[in-house]
This record gives structure tokens, C-alpha cells and sequence, in this order.
């Protein structure tokens, strides 16, 4: 049999390699739709364990409805509060927490979707009392005191680069010895805040977790 010309060689060469690499990139097409398919699934999978089974127990969302902690949390912030690891440990000094109110007030809708509520509207999900977020100045022991907007823990002046300086605070608080399973808390507005200075120190019982990341908006994700 004689060889054929080496044009023809060439052209057959050529042709395999274009349907191997045809061939590869429908397989490449493939894997990429898996992988966005794989990333919708876990991304509902998630929302359904997050509001479902793990919300009660071990993570929750909150929305920020006030400036009380500016620039740290922006209103309309969303965040996520770690819900049990106080069941494990103690609050601590700097912590960022999410508390049921020592006032009372508020209100909200109850039932199985409260959360979801909670979340897009920024509603409270129980009737009373409303949840608040704050920073941990004081722990059980400390005596905490404010002068001139200047917090003192244990006649220690404390460094707070959190604080919102466009605004600065100009408040007193006469000194206060936290209570046994009691924490103080005050917002890094210091201005623009109701907090322990003026209702006092919080009970442990009331912590409903600790906030630990901001998912929302995308442009403030970030670690608190």
C-alpha cells in the first residue's frame, strides 16, 4: 500500500486534534455547570439549615436597625451571632453581643418564619422583649465608669480605636461594679446609644449570642 502524500497526513493530524480539543473544551463546558450547580445546592441547603435547624441552636441572623454601634455595624447591616459558644465560655471584654433587652418593649410576628422575617425586614421575630447588639466593656468584678466620654474599667483609662470619633461622646456614668453573671455593654456610637449607662448591667441569661461575622452588604463583609 503506498504512503499517502504528506498533505494528507497533515490535514488528518490537524482534524484528530481539533476533535480531541472540541471533545475537551464540551467536557470543560460540563464540569463548569456542575461546579455552578453544585454551588446553588449548597447555597440552599445552607439558607434551609441556617433558618431551619441550626438557627435555634447555633447560628443566627440579625438585622441592624439603629447607629447605636456606627461605624463599627451600619443601620441595615446584616450579621451572624454565634448562639452557643457562651454555653462554653465566658463573655469577654471587646466581645460583640446580641441581647434580649432588660426594658421590655417591642414586638414582632412569631412562627416558622420569623427568622426569614427578621432577616429581610429587620423586625424583631418575638413580641418582647427586642433584641439589641452592644460591645462587652465590663465583665463580673469590674467597676466601670465613664467620665467625659472616656471609659475607665478598674481606674484604668481603656483604649477603644472602635469608637466613633466623627461624633464623639461627652457622657458620665457614675461608677458601677458588675454583678455576678451580669455584663456592661455600650454601642462604639458612643453618642448615639442607649445602653448600660443608662439601664444598667445585663444578665448573662439575656445574651442570645455573640456577633461574629457581617455578611451583608457585600461590600462590608468582614470578621467582627
Amino acid at each position: 500500500m503506498s504512503e499517502k502524500p504528506h498533505y494528507e497526513q497533515y490535514f488528518e493530524t490537524a482534524s484528530h486534534e481539533t476533535r480531541e480539543d472540541s471533545r475537551g473544551e464540551r467536557r470543560k463546558t460540563v464540569k463548569k455547570g456542575g461546579g455552578l450547580l453544585e454551588f446553588l445546592i449548597i447555597l440552599i441547603v445552607s439558607f434551609v439549615l441556617v433558618f431551619g435547624f441550626v438557627r435555634p441552636f447555633v447560628v443566627e441572623a440579625f438585622y441592624i436597625p439603629s447607629e447605636s454601634m456606627v461605624p463599627t455595624l451600619e443601620v441595615g447591616d446584616r450579621v451572624l451571632a454565634n448562639k452557643f459558644i457562651y454555653r462554653f465560655t465566658d463573655p469577654h471584654r471587646g466581645d460583640v453581643v446580641v441581647f434580649e433587652s432588660v426594658e421590655g418593649g417591642g414586638g414582632g410576628e412569631t412562627g416558622p418564619f420569623s427568622g426569614i422575617q427578621r432577616l429581610v425586614t429587620g423586625e424583631s421575630a418575638t413580641a418582647e422583649p427586642p433584641d439589641l447588639i452592644k460591645r462587652v466593656v465590663g465583665v463580673p468584678g469590674d467597676r466601670v465608669a465613664v467620665r467625659n466620654g472616656v471609659l475607665y474599667v478598674n481606674g484604668e483609662r481603656q483604649k477603644e480605636p472602635y469608637l466613633n470619633d466623627e461624633f464623639p461622646d461627652r457622657s458620665f456614668a457614675a461608677p458601677t461594679k458588675v454583678p455576678e453573671d451580669h455584663i456592661f455593654v455600650m454601642g462604639d456610637n458612643r453618642a448615639n446609644s442607649r445602653d448600660s449607662r443608662f439601664f444598667g448591667p445585663v444578665p448573662q441569661k439575656n445574651i442570645e449570642g455573640q456577633a461574629f461575622v457581617r455578611f451583608w452588604p457585600p461590600g462590608h463583609l468582614g470578621v467582627l
